[in-house]
Formats: structure tokens, sequence, C-alpha cells
């Protein structure tokens, strides 16, 4: 997560009272308490209402908030007024409709991607079911919110996601990938993708090809089974 400059960010120093700043041990303010993350609208109020101590940790290889310190007083009170307002019916009606759109919205972009996946694999015409039982699998895979895939970035066009997203795919589902010993070399492990990404695209075109193809020893097939 990218960390606001204003923000006053302390680290996590292994139990539960402890935080660490700039590498050092800081104690919190009296009649503070740390609020863990997760209801996003009480943390939006909360940093709005005044002072605050960010808690982030690294998680693989990103900086991730994992709550606030903030005064007692402070989440007593903002959180009596959110539950106030979330038990107004108004409030339910707004929350529904708002489900309501992202429902939309995520089947809207399920369709996109899986025809995108299809247009990607362009297969032959005899492999055509085949192509879209892959395509299934991929989707089903890759678009779920929250899944962390390429295929929920916006940073690249979708035809590469989509491309992306089957390579990394096969990667898993039809290479020895996840159980290789991958020396720790710089580069190594991109060099490992890039040549079982090739072998990927040499597979996926012999369905582009129509080529006869035995499926009950194609990698792929077996994986789809």
């Amino acid at each position: 997560m990218a960390v606001k400059k204003e923000e006053f960010v302390v680290w996590a120093g292994g139990t539960k009272d402890k935080v660490l700043h700039d590498g050092q041990a800081l104690t919190t303010p009296a009649g503070w308490i740390f609020v863990e993350s997760g209801d996003a609208g009480l943390t939006r109020r909360l940093k709005a209402a005044g002072d605050y101590w960010l808690m982030v940790h690294r998680r693989r290889n990103r900086i991730e908030s994992i709550g606030l310190w903030v005064a007692a007083d402070a989440v007593k009170d903002i959180k009596a007024r959110l539950e106030t307002e979330r038990s107004d019916p108004s409030h339910l009606k707004k929350i529904e409709s708002g489900k309501k759109y992202r429902e939309a919205k995520q089947e809207k972009y399920e369709v996109e991607f899986r025809n995108a996946v299809l247009s990607f694999l362009s297969f032959a015409g005899k492999w055509s079911a085949f192509a879209e039982t892959l395509a299934d699998a991929v989707t089903i895979h890759a678009v779920p919110v929250g899944s962390g895939t390429v295929a929920r970035t916006r940073q690249i066009p979708l035809e590469r996601r989509a491309e992306a997203a089957v390579i990394a795919w096969m990667r898993h589902q039809t290479t020895a990938y996840d159980n290789m010993s991958i020396a720790r070399i710089k580069g190594e492990r991109r060099e490992v993708r890039r040549k079982l990404a090739e072998r990927s695209r040499q597979l996926l075109n012999k369905y582009r090809s129509g080529e006869d193809v035995d499926i009950t020893l194609c990698p792929l097939s077996k994986a789809l089974q």
C-alpha cells in the first residue's frame, strides 16, 4: 500500500503494545488504543478526527497497514455514531445498492476477460470446445476480487492481462514449477518462468494450428480434467 507522507508511521515491534519508528521503540500516548484494519468507514473517520499513528508491517514485498493507534475516546464516539448511521434504513438501502452495482460490474468484467482469453487462445475450430473449457478455468481462477492475480490489475491492457493469466495458469497447472528447486540467483526464477512460458506457448500453438493432439497425454488436457 502507498503510505501518505503526512502520516506518522510505526511498525509492529513483535509484542502487542510495542511499536517502532525509525528503528526506535516508542511508548504509545496515554489513553490510546489499537484499532485493527478491516472497517474502512471507521478508519477514514478516525484519521479525519485527529492525531493517530498508522501501524504497518511488511507482507511479502510490500508494506501493508494493520491498523491505527488512536485516542480511545475518539474510537468510542465515532463507533457509536457509525452504529446509529448504519442502522438507518436509508443507509442499508445504499449499501445494498452499492453491492448490486459491484456485482454487476464484476459480472461484466468476467465476460470481458473470458472473451479476451478466448481471443488470445485462438484455437482452431476443431478445438473450440476445448478453448471454451480452458477459458472458463482461467477466468474462474483469475478474476475473483481480491485474488491478487494479474487479471485484477488495470496497469496493463485487457489483452495482455488475459495472455499473462493463461500463461500463469499453465505454469502452475501443466508444469512442475510449484515443486521446482530454483537456485537463489538473481534472475534465475525469471529465466525459469520464461522457459516454461515458451513451452506453454508451443503447446498452445498445436491447438491453434489444428494439429491432432493425443489428449490422453497432453498436460493441458490432463489439467482440465
